[in-house]
């Protein structure tokens, strides 16, 4: 992870986790670990989002404590020594000196100081906080901390008596974005756009669901993206009726459309954008019908999207537009009068059968709760969501043959701002025309007579 935050912002975010966690609390914080691939061969390391929205630090197995006024610096920072020998194979290590100079760590140790020094960063607090739960060996640890700090009560130490998930006070920060945060997805945003173009204008019938998957890679890593934010759907045929379809290894046949949801990761931040076009370039009349009803529903949801609309709202009024459609289609039985019925008993969930949305941040799947207090969260400027509503009609579906075994989602990455949002994904394609004007360019259609 190259370019990360600023200086600046990362104590400012640790200024704000330690006024949430109090004098009388610690925050504490693992980094990720190393994970094994296969014999000798590891992941590629990814850090944890957590840990690196607080620190920046990159290494792996390190562990960050927020002691607000502690005599010797309110952070801390645990991490791997220095280490020529290893270094020679794995690349250089920040070490002690690095994490003091380079990532303004108030105090730092090598690991193997961590039982020793933690407890005494522990020593007369009441509350830890920590992501309790995620990891066993790490619980393990803190158990034991705490044991060694009850063994000193005659001693006049206290140990802490609460234990609380560290997610409230990180979670409730990362889920509005800064300026800077703003700004890398909307960076991300535009290089995932660029590799949906290039498919656009590469897609032809015969080439394999892989190659769009490889050209899509490669336009997001020239321009600076290497890493996905997760594993590219590219889902051509009734393909595109799996939602988490990731085979990728099926022929693109002419007359079918091809789903492809697919986003890079920028600086640790995720983009996700789905699109889904004609093979040959040019949409039948049902995929139209399909689409161009999905793509209703997806700008109402977006329109939906403001300060002060609750969460639920762009899926509510996605399902009031897909559900009236579906009518319309005749995939529903009645008419505009059996809308309401129609939603209360769900009956568009045949071919509609997720949510509208989610969080968007540094996971694709971004922290934050959805409701507060039992109701459903309202938006506030700084959050990013995707508007993604679909359709997906199974190759068996009591319906029309020529609706049969068609998929269609659209996905675009979305902004609150003070006065409505901002669609960050808006420079790829997903007007019909728009698509099928870009597709023409290298798929020429034969004269209308």
């Amino acid at each position: 992870m190259s370019h990360g935050p600023s200086a600046n912002e990362l104590k400012r975010r640790r200024r704000t986790a330690a006024k949430a966690v109090g004098a009388d609390g610690v925050l504490i914080l693992p980094a990720a670990t190393e994970v094994i691939r296969n014999r000798d061969v590891h992941y590629p390391f990814r850090q944890h989002s957590d840990f690196y929205y607080m620190t920046g630090f990159p290494e792996p197995d390190a562990v960050a404590v927020i002691a607000p006024k502690h005599k010797d610096g309110e952070f801390v920072l645990f991490c791997r020594p220095r280490d020529p020998e290893r270094e020679q194979w794995d690349g250089q290590r920040q070490g002690v000196d690095g994490a003091i100079a380079n990532f303004a760590a108030n105090q730092a140790y090598p690991l193997e100081q961590l039982d020793e020094k933690l407890t005494e960063l522990l020593a007369d607090r009441s509350r830890i906080y920590y992501p309790v739960g995620n990891d066993a060996k790490f619980d393990l640890a803190v158990m034991n901390w705490l044991r060694a700090l009850r063994a000193k009560a005659r001693a006049g130490v206290s140990a802490p008596s609460e234990l609380i998930l560290s997610d409230r006070v990180v979670h409730e920060q990362r889920l509005i974005k800064s300026k800077s945060e703003q700004q890398i997805m909307r960076q991300a945003a535009a290089i995932s756009a660029a590799g949906h173009r290039r498919l656009l204008q590469k897609c032809r019938p015969g080439m394999n669901e892989q190659q769009l998957e490889a050209l899509f890679l490669h336009a997001c890593t020239e321009r600076g993206a290497r890493f996905q934010a997760y594993s590219p759907i590219v889902g051509s045929g009734h393909n595109a009726c799996v939602l988490h379809y990731v085979d990728n290894n099926a022929v693109l046949h002419d007359g079918d459309l091809v789903l492809v949801d697919a986003g890079c990761e920028l600086n640790g931040y995720a983009s996700d954008i789905t699109r889904t076009f004609p093979v040959n370039g040019r949409f039948s009349p049902a995929q139209r019908a399909l689409y161009e009803l999905v793509l209703v529903a997806q700008k109402s949801a977006i329109n939906a999207v403001r300060p002060g609309n609750r969460w639920n709202a762009p899926h509510e009024t996605a399902l009031r537009v897909l559900t009236r459609g579906l009518l319309d289609l005749g995939f529903l039985q009645g008419d505009g009068r059996d809308l309401p019925t129609l939603l209360k008993e769900e009956k568009y969930k045949p071919y509609y059968m997720h949510r509208t949305g989610h969080w968007l941040g540094m996971d694709v799947h971004d922290v934050g709760d959805y409701k507060v207090d039992g109701k459903w969260r309202t938006f506030e400027p700084g959050m990013v969501l995707t508007v993604e509503p679909g359709l997906y009609v199974a190759p068996d579906a009591d319906v029309p043959q020529h609706y049969r075994g068609i998929g269609i989602r659209i996905e675009d990455d979305v902004l609150v701002t003070n006065d409505g949002n901002q669609v960050l994904s808006r420079d790829a394609p997903k007007e019909i025309d728009q698509i099928e004007r870009l597709m023409a360019r290298t798929h020429p259609q034969p004269e209308e007579t």
